[in-house]
């Protein structure tokens, strides 16, 4: 009798861990998706963002594929979408998100407009598009912040990283952190130019989150976007961005192309009182993403 309980107790014990280890399963949510709670269980909404913001990023991105969406600027409203969330190369529209750390910096007083950034050689020796800024020279944050708005200064965007992180390095992961913090979910950066790296994926739709929140937060530097033209060092930049002054209403933002990519343009257009911000990816030229852009652009207005 003395062995049947214990062989009662020994077979009671492994069904209570079993099935501890069963409920512990099914608690866990599987990678990059949001538990549901019960009825009777009220999840804060901080914990339920924080839940979010670990969704995988895709490991690489589908080359030269073509994504596209339309928002409204103030309200975030979906006008329209194509592959809005499939992953993709972003290029130099990357450097909104260098621009938006830039900004924010002075924001919190750690920089002025009139800072010197100090170039090294390692920012100096990036490939065009470049400025030509010289290694133990300095550019001053509004001269940095303009080169990158107009002329997309790979060189600039590496002495940026530099001086606000210590490296490059340390910089994409800043933004990939603030990337998160603004709801973009499904983008890697990985530097700060947009220099080709398979490992820098985003979306179309993260695009458009990051152009919302760069024009929205500092609506102060909107003149660096419209200007279609920069000066420096006795050298004149003309802006990457074509539909400036061509196409009714549009004042920025950012164009980007690498092989990877393919022709990529995040616009924003004001007409009246409405504003939209629109994202063409993957264009198959310079020429054909510019005509896609304007006629999304003409179609929701």
């Amino acid at each position: 009798m003395r062995r049947l309980s214990v062989r009662r107790q020994l077979k009671g014990l492994v069904t209570a861990l079993f099935l501890g280890a069963l409920a512990a399963c099914q608690s866990v949510a599987p990678q990059g998706a949001a538990s549901v709670p019960s009825s009777a269980t009220t999840v804060p909404a901080v914990a339920a963002v924080n839940t979010l913001s670990l969704s995988p990023v895709p490991a690489r991105a589908e080359a030269r594929a073509r994504a596209e969406i339309v928002i409204d600027a103030r309200s975030g409203k979906v006008l329209h979408e194509v592959d809005a969330d499939a992953p993709r190369y972003p290029a130099s529209l990357t450097k909104m998100m260098t621009l938006y750390l830039l900004f924010e910096e002075v924001a919190s007083g750690k920089l002025t407009l009139d800072s010197p950034l100090r170039v090294s050689a390692n920012a100096a020796s990036q490939p065009p598009a470049k400025i030509g800024v010289k290694a133990g020279s300095t550019i001053s944050v509004k001269d940095a912040a303009q080169a990158i708005a107009v002329k997309s200064g790979n060189d600039v965007a590496v002495v940026i990283a530099e001086n606000i992180s210590g490296s490059e390095r340390a910089f994409a992961r800043k933004m990939t952190e603030k990337a998160r913090a603004l709801g973009m979910r499904r983008t890697r950066f990985v530097n700060a130019s947009g220099l080709p790296d398979t490992a820098q994926v985003t979306t179309a739709r993260d695009m458009a989150t990051l152009a919302r929140a760069l024009k929205s937060r500092f609506p102060q530097y909107a003149s660096y976007f419209r200007a279609r033209s920069f000066n420096y060092g006795g050298k004149t930049f003309k802006a990457t961005n074509n539909l400036l002054g061509r196409v009714a209403g549009v004042d920025g933002l950012k164009t980007g192309y690498i092989r990877l990519s393919g022709f990529n343009l995040a616009a924003s257009a004001r007409r009246g009182g409405k504003s939209v911000i629109v994202v063409v990816m993957g264009g198959e030229s310079e020429g054909a993403r510019d005509r896609r852009v304007a006629q999304l652009i003409e179609e929701n207005f």
